[in-house]
């Protein structure tokens, strides 16, 4: 899963969101020398990778970019889903999209000091191209891959995923809501595991 997925899954907690949404830019146990909401949403970013990446159903998904895109066809598949999340977005929430991530980015702004420095340096054009919004559309999404593609050096030609997307678009998005169904039971689950361990309870 990918950005907006993992804010999301956060719950209301503000901390929460945070660390699970700066998560793979803490390494190891530094994420220990954090306040006890960013170590939750680390530990649950984590816990949401591991599932999300075992699971029988994203398997499947990603499976149809692996001849093409080798390794980065999970980095392909996590874009790709956080597309359906978006596309999808008041099955999931009451709150508009657009609302939503602008709750979002202004959060980080307000908590701008907490931050890793990986994601103090992307914040401004996360919030120039409106990250979390640009996946609802397939143009948003050939965006996202062209982007994150640059940023990997141009290994594989993310955006050339999007003939196979396209190509098998409603069978994705099908596995994509059973499969989120699944994840969100487990990681209210391991929430809830978590806020009883570190006795966190806002």
């Amino acid at each position: 899963m990918n950005y907006l997925a993992h804010i999301y899954l956060s719950d209301e907690d503000d901390f929460i969101k945070i660390g699970n949404f700066m998560a793979d830019a803490i390494k190891g146990n530094s994420y220990e020398s954090y306040p006890v909401g960013i170590q939750i949403g680390v530990k649950l970013h984590r816990f949401i990778d591991s599932f999300t990446d075992s699971h029988e159903i994203y398997r499947k998904s990603k499976h149809r970019l692996h001849q093409k895109f080798g390794h980065y066809s999970g980095v392909i598949m996590d874009i790709v889903y956080d597309h359906f999340l978006a596309k999808n977005w008041q099955q999931f929430s009451d709150t508009p999209l657009e609302q939503y991530a602008d709750d979002f980015y202004n959060l980080l702004q307000k908590e701008y000091a907490i931050l890793t420095p990986k994601t103090q340096n992307a914040l401004p054009y996360m919030i120039k191209t409106n990250w979390l919004v640009c996946y609802q559309s397939l143009e948003g999404l050939e965006l996202i891959l062209f982007q994150m593609d640059y940023r990997t050096k141009n290994r594989v030609n993310m955006p050339a995923a999007m003939q196979d997307i396209q190509a098998f678009y409603a069978e994705i998005e099908h596995e994509f809501l059973t499969f989120f169904t699944a994840l969100q039971h487990q990681t209210k689950l391991e929430l809830d595991t978590l806020r009883n361990e570190f006795c966190y309870y806002n």
